[in-house]
């Protein structure tokens, strides 16, 4: 029997082509097509927000992107009286925006508060701590803040977080350590100033709201200061460290205030004597003896200096007190009397003890300007030198900056 190949091929071809229409109609049944999807709003993304704007005449203009928000303040160190703040204009596409000024050359803290909410400005890197609060900041160019950038074709220290063992606190505590442009792979020795904060700081505050690194390199590139170390201790000693690093220890937490009368009242200043100064001297190219060591501190790091000056006479050279006199906090325990005569009996030992300069700063409208004057009288009764810095303003990192820039240049000369 003879095969019909083209006869089988062409049957082959049918039925495949019967198959091939049967399953598209089936899928023509069962496969619905998708409906339309509703079409997507257009979304407008706000332009690059600003804020904030230095203008060309040193105004500034704030700007908080908000379609929701209903109110928006910021409140800046510009701005007379506790508490004060602004309110910010919306417009009608969800920006709020005010300006200012224009202001004077300055560093300048602010926050914005958002519908009763308090937030630092979310278009700013520029933030700053103080304590437990954190600020948004700019700076306005000018004579007065020159001092306070970080400038290029100025050679640049180094600040070193550092660990070490306090025996008298028994704990490990942490201090930053401002090392001039050149030490890193040099062999000099330097001088060292031991620099103080106040109450509600630690020892990062003056690095961070001091300026010290920037204010340093400025004034040793412009040959005003003499090249030194500088030691930031952390005031507080119930505290290892700064509490956004180290949490305080809680069995004495908030025993440690200004002038504080407690647990460990004395501890800090006899502290930085038998501990810090010992430890950097060991670890750090430093020159020692009295003439190579200055201590200073603002409000009460000016308190702990007075208390470690007059119990350790002849061991700084250089003393400065910022915003502090004589005050009192707490209670006493002892008549007034006798602690003014024990206090004038020690001035008496600091004043022949040969130090080179006592150094006093305070603002006129600060609230311890009574217990400055209290102090000044205090030294006048007995003829114990000193030199007096009287500035406008009050209690504020603003005056610190100034005091730190005028009091630097005048050690180890």
């Amino acid at each position: 029997m003879k095969t019909n190949f083209k006869s089988v091929i062409v049957t082959f071809v049918t039925i495949l082509s019967l198959l091939l229409m049967t399953l598209s109609s089936v899928a023509q049944e069962t496969v619905r097509p998708a409906a339309a999807a509703a079409p997507r709003p257009a979304f407008r993304m706000p332009a690059r927000v600003i804020s904030p704007e230095i203008l060309p005449d040193n105004q500034v203009t704030f700007r908080v992107y908000s379609k929701d928000a209903q109110k928006v303040t910021v409140s800046g160190e510009w701005q007379a009286g506790f508490g004060a703040s602004q309110e910010l204009v919306k417009n009608d596409t969800g920006m709020f925006s005010l300006t200012v000024g224009p202001l004077a050359p300055e560093l300048y803290g602010y926050t914005f508060t958002v519908d009763g909410v308090g937030m630092i400005d979310p278009n700013n890197v520029q933030v700053r701590r103080d304590g437990s609060r954190y600020q948004s900041f700019f700076i306005i160019p000018g004579t007065e803040s020159d001092l306070y950038f970080h400038k290029n074709g100025v050679p640049h220290g180094t600040v070193t977080k550092i660990w070490y063992r306090s025996a008298v606190l028994d704990m490990d505590r942490r201090v930053y350590v401002y090392t001039p442009a050149g030490y890193e792979g040099g062999t000099a020795k330097y001088p060292v100033f031991y620099l103080l904060h106040g109450a509600g700081g630690d020892e990062d505050a003056w690095t961070n709201m001091g300026r010290t690194a920037q204010i340093m390199d400025n004034l040793i590139a412009q040959g005003k200061a003499k090249p030194m170390i500088v030691v930031m201790t952390n005031g507080n000693a119930n505290q290892a460290g700064a509490q956004n690093e180290v949490p305080p220890l809680p069995e004495v937490q908030g025993e440690q205030g200004m002038a504080a009368y407690q647990r460990y009242a004395g501890k800090f200043e006899e502290h930085l004597v038998k501990d810090v100064v010992p430890f950097i001297e060991k670890n750090f190219r430093t020159f020692t003896g009295k003439d190579n060591r200055a201590v200073a501190g603002l409000s009460m790091g000016g308190a702990h200096t007075q208390t470690i000056t007059n119990n350790n006479p002849g061991m700084f050279s250089y003393i400065g007190v910022f915003s502090m006199g004589i005050m009192s906090f707490g209670p006493q325990t002892q008549d007034a009397a006798k602690i003014e005569a024990e206090r004038n009996a020690k001035l008496e030992i600091l004043k022949n003890s040969g130090y080179k300069l006592y150094w006093i700063a305070c603002g006129k409208d600060d609230f311890v300007y009574k217990g400055v004057v209290t102090l000044r009288e205090t030294l006048d009764k007995l003829n114990f030198k000193y030199i007096y810095r009287e500035s406008t303003g009050g209690h504020t990192w603003a005056n610190w900056r100034i005091y730190l820039s005028e009091f630097a240049p005048m050690l180890f000369k």
